[in-house]
This record gives C-alpha cells, sequence and structure tokens, in this order.
C-alpha cells in the first residue's frame, strides 16, 4: 500500500531548496522502497528506478522504472548510461555486497554520488539501518572508543524506539510474491541470478519441513533453554548466523557457518573451564538449507565435548544472554545486546563493535578462562552515535514498520546536510583508529551531519 503525500509525517517535512535525483536499485523485499521513492517524489524530488528481475518489476509499482536484461557484464557500462542520462545525485540500495551493487557503489565514488545503504538494525529491534557509503565492514564509522565518547557527548540520550510489530508473516507473504515475480518473468530477465548461494526452491523446501516442524522445535528449545536456566555451572553462548547472511560470506573469513562451528567448538575444548557449557543456538530465520545442528554435533564429538553442548532451534531468549558468562560470534547483532547487559563478547568476523573496550580483544582461546567486559560507558557513547548516524525506527516489513521508517528515511533523505561531506569525513576518521585517538577533523561538523533529520 502506498503511502502517499497524505501520511502525515511526510506532509510536515519541509520541502529542501535543492531537488536530487535519486537512483533506487534493489531494496528489502516487498514495497518499502517504493513507498520510499513515493515519498521522495512527493518532496519534490526525482526519482528513477533499475529492475533486475520480474520479482522487483511486480512489486515496484511507481512508473518510469527501466529494466536491466542483460549479462552482468554488461551493467557497467549500462549503469554508467543510465547515471549520465538522469545526472544522478543519490543511489538508494539494500545491501552492499550484492554484486550489481558493489559495481554500483564503485562508479557513485569515482562521480560523487551519495550512496545511501539500508539493511538490518544493528540496534535490534525496532530499527533498520540507513548508513552512507556502506554498512557493517564497509562502515565509515571508526573504531575508536575515544572518538564515540567524544562524538557523543553532545548528542541526544539514546531511546528505544517506538515497538515495532514482529514481522516474519509479512515478510514470508513479500518473499513469495517477490519470487512468484521471478517464475513469472523469468523469459523477460534471462540472465538474472540471485546473490543468495542457493535458489529460492531449495529455500522453500527445506523451509516448508522446518514450518511442519516448528511446534516440535519450540518444545524441544523451551526444554532445553529451562535446562540452561537450570545449570549450576557457567555457560557461553555461541548464536549461529545465516549461510546466506553478507556478514558471515563476505565480512568473515569462515565463508559459511561451519567453520566457525568448527573452530569455536574445539577453541571451547581446548581452553574452557572444564564446568563451562556451551549454549549454540540457530537463527530464528534459518530455513534448514544447511542442519546446523548436525553439524554442530558432529563437531562437538570430534572435540569430545558433546555432553557439554546445548543446541537452541528457536534463537537465544534474553535472559540467557544476560546471565552468560560471555558470547562467542562471528559478527552478529546479537552481539550488541549482549554488549548492553554487559555480558563479554569475542567476534570472529568484522562487526562496527569490535573495538577495545567493547569486545574482548584477545585470542579465543584466551577469551573462555576470564572474558573481559565491555566498558558500559563507551557502549553508551557507542549506542548514541550508531543510533543517531545510522538508525531508523521502524521496520521493512510489517505496514506500521515501514510508515515509521519511511517518514524517516524521507526527512533523511530529505535534509539539507552535504552528503558528499559525510563519507570522506569519517574515512579520516578511520585512518586515524591506528592510534586510537579522535578524528583529526572538527567534531562539532560531524555532530550537525549526525543531527540532520531527526
Amino acid at each position: 500500500m502506498a503511502l502517499g503525500i497524505r501520511d502525515a509525517a511526510i506532509a510536515q517535512i519541509t520541502a529542501p531548496a535543492e531537488r536530487r535525483r535519486y537512483l533506487f536499485l534493489q531494496g528489502p523485499i516487498g514495497p518499502f522502497f517504493g513507498e520510499l521513492a513515493q515519498a521522495m517524489l512527493a518532496l519534490g524530488h526525482q526519482v528513477h528506478r533499475i529492475n533486475f528481475n520480474g520479482g522487483d518489476r511486480l512489486i515496484w509499482r511507481l512508473p518510469g522504472a527501466v529494466s536491466f536484461t542483460s549479462p552482468g557484464s554488461v551493467w557497467p557500462a549500462f549503469l554508467a548510461e543510465r547515471l549520465d542520462e538522469w545526472q544522478i545525485s543519490d543511489i538508494v540500495l539494500f545491501g552492499d555486497c550484492r554484486p550489481l551493487h558493489r559495481e554500483a557503489i564503485r562508479q557513485a565514488r569515482g562521480r560523487g554520488i551519495a550512496v545511501h545503504v539500508f539493511e538490518e538494525g544493528y540496534l535490534r529491534p525496532n530499527w533498520i539501518t540507513m548508513e552512507l557509503g556502506g554498512v557493517n565492514r564497509h562502515s565509515s564509522l571508526p573504531k575508536s572508543p575515544l572518538w564515540f565518547r567524544d562524538a557523543a557527548s553532545s548528542l541526544p540520550a539514546w531511546d528505544e524506539g517506538r515497538p515495532v510489530p514482529r514481522s516474519f508473516f509479512s515478510r514470508a507473504i513479500w518473499d513469495i510474491a517477490h519470487n512468484i515475480g521471478v517464475l513469472l518473468y523469468r523469459w523477460r530477465y534471462p540472465h538474472f541470478r540471485t546473490h543468495r548461494p542457493w535458489p529460492a526452491a531449495a529455500e522453500y523446501k527445506a523451509g516448508a519441513r522446518r514450518f511442519l516442524l516448528r511446534p516440535l522445535a519450540r518444545k524441544r528449545s523451551a526444554r532445553m533453554a529451562q535446562r540452561v536456566r537450570e545449570l549450576q555451572q557457567p555457560y557461553f553462548l555461541f548464536p549461529l548466523q545465516l549461510e546466506a547472511d553478507s556478514q558471515i560470506r563476505f565480512h568473515s573469513s569462515f565463508g559459511s557457518m561451519a567453520p566457525a562451528i568448527e573452530q569455536v567448538i574445539a577453541s571451547f575444548a581446548r581452553c574452557a573451564p572444564a564446568e563451562a557449557m556451551l549454549v549454540v543456538s540457530e537463527h530464528p530465520l534459518d530455513t534448514g538449507v544447511v542442519n546446523q545442528r548436525e553439524v554442530t554435533q558432529a563437531a562437538a564429538q570430534r572435540a569430545g565435548v558433546s555432553q557439554r553442548i546445548i543446541y537452541l532451534e528457536c534463537g537465544t531468549p534474553m535472559d540467557l544472554i544476560q546471565k552468560a558468562r560471555g558470547m562467542v560470534t562471528v559478527n552478529s547483532t546479537v552481539g550488541i545486546q549482549a554488549l548492553a547487559m554487559g555480558v563479554p563478547v569475542k567476534t570472529l568476523g568484522e562487526a562496527i563493535y569490535d573495538m577495545p573496550q567493547l569486545s574482548d580483544q584477545r585470542q579465543l582461546d584466551d577469551f573462555w578462562p576470564q572474558p573481559q567486559a565491555p566498558d558500559s560507558e563507551t557502549f553508551a557513547a557507542f549506542r548514541q552515535v550508531v543510533g543517531q548516524a545510522t538508525q531508523l525506527n521502524g521496520s521493512f516489513f510489517c505496514f506500521k514498520g515501514r510508515r515509521l521508517a519511511v517518514a524517516a528515511a524521507a526527512a533523511k533523505l530529505n535534509s539539507p546536510y552535504a552528503p558528499s561531506l559525510y563519507g570522506p569525513q569519517l574515512n579520516l576518521a578511520t585512518q586515524a583508529n591506528a592510534a586510537a585517538e579522535p578524528a583529526p577533523f572538527g567534531t562539532d561538523d560531524l555532530l550537525g551531519i549526525l543531527r540532520t533529520g531527526t
């Protein structure tokens, strides 16, 4: 459902002096990008769109979209022509690791075009990410605790935002609609290849089986979670991530979860206190294409610690995080939730929160005997800055969440800040990380940018 200019939050946004020209590439599954584009049109900006498959075409309802139907080798030249023809000032996309998007970001940097990257929220629940230039490992935010504390000193206090309903059903419906479109228009987009590691049919087959067995899985997880609560010995948490997650495929050295599971369990067997347990929790959205329970059991058997491993199938309850002795993760945002509770966290991949005074900076083998807790003041500053600079209250899928997020994103895109200055300034801050000193530019300038659109 389109929002339209009658949406109160959009109607209250003041039209800018400068009209910008936005190119929308692939977005999250569903109508979020279409609703955001309509909001930008209502504010007087120009909007362009490139569809890459039938799902894009089916869900995007605004006129004037063009289709890319050629082989991927033609994409750089096709994109360059569109950027010149439309005189694009801003590119909007979801996920900066998709092959087509990586080329778009490369060309944008060479042309001084601002790139607004959307992704799932760093600070979940109730938030999504919208960041200039890149997200996760590609984020321009520095890894300096001093910088974050300095930047946070004059920012508004963090708040949890408006609660957003859970969106699993909406997400599933839009995913099905998208893939129906891909099938219906396959003749029109013969060269389209998904960025995911396996076709939708494989995920749906595994997901259908998982859905049918879900009631039993919930009972097993509830029983095992209760067992953890009743433990008289310490336990560590290891939340798994999705196989298709760019965090695993591109922002870690593992490429998939199996080698990460192997490394964590082997290290736990060698170095964790003899009385400690390891709770491995499956991602709640895992469709089961890869049976992570079997992978975990095999690794535990090889390491000789099968009796010390507890497997949860339906995610990690918050109360288990709070009472854990520590958490090991590749780079999951669950790590941020653990830091918020003062729980020690060890990351194995590249994460925006992997920095001194937040995550444990020692080797994994050294983490188990005496995990180091985060500094609460540094975490508070980190959350303030990350929230202000990159987070939007809302969600991509449910209607209420989309209304919140579209209004916030439109205000930020519509704001008069200079996007061409934002990325380079923060890149300078990143280059200063080696010395762990505040960024070598005016903090007031950065804070003015961070406050824009809030």
